[in-house]
């Protein structure tokens, strides 16, 4: 089995703390989406001993956008912003101690979120591992992607609650997979073996798994709203396995865990509203609503904008989304994705699917969902939003840009890549100006392409490497390419 005492699990998880070192150190203090919310709902905890009310004088959205974009000068004060006062409160009682030792230091605290994210990195390497023993590229690949991508580990270098709902979506994960494995009937002998042995070791570190898993939901539900996309996915899984009582034991220990906050909510914010989202609703006036923007731009440029946007905000734009990144950087990425898109497609047919992997595809799914319907409400075109379900979709990505990299399908990645020349070429002609480090983007993977297609020395693994490499170096530059300069 692939171990996590090779170098590369190491030279992955150290690059990733050095980057979140980077970011935590180098944004400037508040210069992080939502950051001066989280950190008052901690500062409250820790100097008011009690939880804090959502209420109206918490959301000033004209304040905000002086703030926002004035870069937070020292002389205006960011105590009134608490719109996420609504928020479940584990990562923000974990956060306390941490306040307290620095004396209210960001950087403390934000550190505290680098380490729960390094725990999302190694549950990436295992969750890959259980659902494909055998083979190291996948299983690197997704703990790289993870780790690599620059906007996720800003975020996670960032004071916010995500980096502890990642780390529990992973953990529920990570326990699931082992279960459907060894169930699953398409599977070889060898993939079961291997499933039941996680699973022994599972059972062996953390006893019943469905006294730890429902525990583990428990605290999910005290940490963040996104936890609560894989509430059916539970249910799916132990319905899948026929363990009503396992199931059963699992929901109702973990809403007995939340019980209290729930009734807490209901009492302060009445009408039933356990999760305070009804406040949020009333508080957060002056928010852009898709209505609005559609009548401003009207639908093409909305949905244009909405794409465009995800995109961009998902693999980097910093601050708050003030600061996006260079345009070729945007074209070497969108042909990166285009290509692991292509290649899945392509890998369907191929790849037995099996209850482990598809979990994983209702995970993106849900949370696919959830920011669809987030934007529905509210002009919000952020890609961080999809990270709840970064470990699976660097599961897909990876799984995708191997086999367009396959030396079987050297004709795929080079019609595209040529294709993707012709149009840097013809964006020239009709704009009358040559972007040369558009041509040099394209060009360079594509006479790679073109040499692989003659010489399959060249393996897919290789190459997946290199791009990894590369992913890596970007998201250890980008604070001083990006942040520094223009924050």
């Amino acid at each position: 089995m692939i171990s996590p005492r090779h170098p590369l699990f190491s030279v992955i998880l150290l690059t990733y703390l050095i980057s979140g070192l980077l970011y935590a150190t180098l944004t400037p203090r508040w210069q992080a989406p939502d950051e001066p919310a989280h950190y008052n709902y901690i500062r409250y905890l820790a100097t008011q001993a009690a939880f804090p009310e959502l209420t109206r004088d918490c959301y000033d959205q004209t304040y905000l956008n002086i703030l926002t974009t004035r870069h937070f000068p020292p002389q205006l004060s960011i105590d009134k912003i608490c719109y996420e006062f609504h928020q479940p409160p584990l990562y923000y009682l974990l956060a306390v101690p941490f306040f307290k030792l620095g004396h209210g230091s960001p950087l403390l605290l934000r550190l505290f979120s680098v380490s729960l994210g390094a725990g999302v990195v190694m549950f990436a390497f295992f969750i890959a591992r259980t659902i494909f023993p055998h083979q190291a590229a996948l299983v690197y690949g997704t703990m790289a992607f993870v780790a690599f991508v620059p906007m996720h580990g800003a975020m996670l270098a960032s004071i916010n609650n995500d980096a502890l709902a990642e780390l529990i979506l992973a953990a529920l994960l990570f326990l699931l997979c082992p279960q459907l494995r060894q169930n699953n009937r398409s599977a070889t002998a060898l993939d079961i073996a291997t499933a039941k042995a996680v699973a022994l070791q599972h059972a062996q570190f953390f006893g019943k798994t469905e006294l730890f898993l429902a525990i583990l939901l428990g605290l999910g539900l005290l940490t963040k709203l996104t936890i609560y996309i894989i509430l059916p996915l539970v249910g799916v899984s132990y319905l899948r396995l026929k363990n009503l009582r396992g199931l059963s034991l699992i929901y109702g220990l973990a809403f007995l865990m939340a019980l209290p906050w729930y009734i807490r909510n209901a009492a302060l914010y009445g009408r039933f509203d356990i999760l305070g989202l009804g406040r949020h609703g009333e508080v957060v006036v002056g928010q852009l609503r898709p209505a609005e923007r559609i009548a401003q731009v009207g639908w093409w440029a909305y949905l244009s904008d909405f794409v465009t946007t995800t995109f961009h905000s998902f693999w980097g734009q910093f601050g708050w989304m003030a600061v996006p990144m260079d345009s070729r950087v945007y074209l070497a990425l969108t042909l990166l994705t285009l290509m692991a898109v292509v290649g899945l497609m392509l890998n369907v047919r191929q790849t037995k699917v099996c209850p482990a992997l598809t979990l994983q595809a209702l995970l993106i799914l849900g949370a696919g969902s959830a920011y669809v319907w987030y934007n529905w409400q509210f002009v919000q075109f952020q890609g961080r939003y999809l990270f709840s379900a970064m470990v699976p979709i660097g599961l897909f990505f990876s799984l995708g840009l191997r086999e367009i990299l396959s030396y079987s399908r050297r004709w795929w990645l080079l019609g595209g890549l040529t294709l993707a020349l012709l149009w840097v070429i013809g964006n020239a002609i009709n704009t009358s100006n040559l972007d040369k480090w558009a041509l040099v983007v394209v060009g360079l993977p594509l006479s790679i392409a073109i040499g692989r297609a003659r010489y399959e020395s060249i393996s897919a693994e290789a190459l997946m490497a290199a791009c990894y490499v590369a992913l890596g170096g970007l998201t250890m530059v980008a604070p001083f390419w990006f942040i520094v300069p223009y924050l």
